[in-house]
């Protein structure tokens, strides 16, 4: 066997995108439902640019999807495999009261 094993290295680069606060937030916001920006700066409390970015970056990495309906364009979570894996992370940490985490 090859080390590491295939697909750690995508794993790692999923956890690099989910590694902002923000960019939880709003894929926690969108796990319910398919939103608008406005929507979005409304509920999550960021500015309307902050959002733009993150969402930029969810996009890129194909975590999140938009559809255009006219000049109105909804986010929505491209793959429920990741709100599991956010949701678990929540819990976890919850569940084990993690402060501080060590990165060595």
């Amino acid at each position: 066997m090859t080390y590491p094993p295939t697909g750690f290295e995508q794993a790692a680069e999923l956890f690099k995108v989910l590694s902002s606060s923000s960019r939880l937030g709003l894929i926690g916001l969108l796990a319910s439902r398919r939103m608008t920006v406005s929507e979005l700066v409304e509920e999550s409390g960021m500015s309307q640019p902050l959002v733009s970015q993150h969402l930029r970056v969810l996009r890129a990495s194909g975590l999140v999807t938009v559809e255009r309906e006219g000049r109105i364009a909804r986010y929505e979570v491209a793959d429920t495999h990741v709100t599991h894996v956010v949701d678990d992370a929540v819990a976890h940490v919850r569940e084990h009261a993690v402060g501080h985490v060590d990165a060595g």
